[in-house]
C-alpha cells in the first residue's frame, strides 16, 4: 500500500490507459465489422456494374446513355397510358353513391330492371319471361349480404351498359346474360345466372367477365360487334360462338272442316277467247273446203264473215304468253339468299385500368 500511496499518479494513469486501451479495441472491433459489411456492399455494387457493361444493350458511355433514353420511353410509355384512358371510360355503378345502403341498392335494382325491360319492348326484343338480368337472387331481397353491395351495384351499371349496346343493334332476342358471384346470396339464385371465371386484376387494369346469349340475324349481329369495338366502355369480346337457332313451333290452327270451305270457281278470261278462237279457225277451215276445194279461188257462193258476221281475216292461234300452251310459268325471282335466325353466345371482358402512378 505503501508504494501505491508513493505511485498514486502512475497507478491511476495506468488505470486510465488500460481502460482507454479496451475501448479502442471494442471499437476497433465493431468498426472492422462494419469495414467488412462495407466491402461486401462495394465487391456487389462492382459485379453489377461489371454485369451491366458486359449486357447488351450497354447502358452507354460518352454521349449515348441509354439509362436516360430507358426512362425517357418509361415516360412515354405512361403518355400513351393516359391517352388510352378515353377508350377505357369507367362505367358509373347502379346507385352512383359513395355509400351505398341497403334500400338503395334495393331500389336502384328494381327501377333498373324495369327500365331494361321497358326498353327491350321498344326495341322489339324478346325477353324470358319475368327476366331480371341475372339478378333472380338480389330481386326479391331488401337486405343483402355484408360487404356485396359495392360491387353488385358494379355489375348492375355494367349489365345495364351491355343490354344498351344489344339494343340499338335491334337484336330478335335475348335468352340469357350471365355473371360473376359477387355474394353470399348468389349461392342460392338461379345456376343460370352466373359464370364459373371470376375477375382478374393485373398491374394494368382489373378484367371483369360475362357470358351473353341472344338470338338475331347476321346483320343484327355484325351491329352488336360493331357497337362493343366503338365502346368508350373498355368492352372487349373474348369469344364468339355461332349456331343456328333452333325452330320456333307454330302456332296451332283451328281443324277446317270440308262443310266450312265454299270453293267459288272464277270465270278464266283467257280459257273463253281460246275456246272463241278455236270455234273461230274450225269454221273457217269449213269454209274453206266448201267453196274454194283446198285451192286458192273460190267457186261461188258467199264470202265467208266469220262467226261474229265481219268480214274479220282468218284468225291466227297464238300461244299464251309465258311458254308454250300447258307449261307453268316460273314467277318471282330467284332466292339468292335464305338467311336463319341465329343463337349467338358472346364472352366478353370489361377492361378497368388502375390508376396511374
Amino acid at each position: 500500500m505503501a508504494w501505491i500511496k508513493r505511485n498514486l499518479f502512475f497507478v491511476i494513469g495506468s488505470l486510465v490507459a488500460l481502460i482507454l486501451m479496451g475501448l479502442a479495441g471494442w471499437f476497433l472491433y465493431s468498426k472492422w465489422s462494419l469495414n467488412n459489411d462495407v466491402l461486401a456492399s462495394l465487391n456487389a455494387d462492382y459485379a453489377e456494374l461489371k454485369n451491366l457493361n458486359s449486357a447488351k444493350p450497354h447502358p452507354g458511355a460518352g454521349s449515348v446513355d441509354n439509362i436516360k433514353l430507358a426512362q425517357e420511353q418509361r415516360d412515354q410509355l405512361r403518355e400513351f397510358l393516359k391517352k388510352t384512358q378515353t377508350h377505357f371510360e369507367p362505367i358509373p355503378k347502379i346507385p352512383d353513391l359513395a355509400k351505398i345502403s341497403d334500400r338503395d341498392f334495393s331500389a336502384a335494382l328494381s327501377q333498373t330492371i324495369e327500365q331494361l325491360r321497358t326498353q327491350a319492348t321498344n326495341a322489339s326484343v324478346s325477353l324470358p319471361e319475368n327476366y331480371n338480368f341475372s339478378f333472380t337472387a338480389q330481386k326479391s331481397k331488401i337486405s343483402f349480404a355484408a360487404g356485396s353491395l359495392n360491387r353488385l351495384a358494379i355489375q348492375l351499371g355494367e349489365i345495364k351498359a351491355i343490354a344498351g349496346i344489344l339494343y340499338d343493334a335491334k337484336i330478335n332476342a335475348l335468352d340469357n346474360l350471365r355473371r360473376e358471384r359477387v355474394s353470399q346470396d348468389d349461392s342460392s339464385g338461379l345456376q343460370t345466372d352466373y359464370l364459373g371465371e371470376k375477375t382478374e386484376t393485373n398491374a394494368l387494369a382489373v378484367i371483369t367477365p360475362y357470358d351473353i346469349t341472344f338470338r338475331s340475324f347476321s346483320t343484327e349481329l355484325a351491329s352488336v360487334l360493331a357497337g362493343m369495338a366503338s365502346s368508350p366502355k373498355g368492352i372487349i369480346v373474348k369469344t364468339i360462338n355461332v349456331e343456328l337457332a333452333p325452330a320456333v313451333a307454330a302456332p296451332e290452327m283451328s281443324p277446317v272442316t270440308m262443310s266450312q270451305q265454299v270453293y267459288i270457281q272464277q270465270p278464266n278470261p283467257m280459257a273463253e277467247e281460246m275456246s272463241r278462237q278455236q270455234q273461230e279457225a274450225n269454221a273457217q277451215a269449213a269454209f274453206q273446203r266448201r267453196y274454194f276445194g283446198g285451192g286458192g279461188q273460190p267457186q261461188g257462193g258467199i264470202a265467208y264473215r266469220g262467226i261474229g258476221g265481219g268480214s274479220a281475216p282468218p284468225p291466227v292461234m297464238a300461244p299464251p304468253p309465258g311458254g308454250t300452251p300447258g307449261a307453268v310459268p316460273k314467277g318471282g325471282l330467284p332466292t339468292v339468299l335464305d338467311e336463319k335466325l341465329l343463337k349467338v353466345t358472346l364472352a366478353v371482358y370489361i377492361v378497368k385500368p388502375l390508376p396511374l402512378k
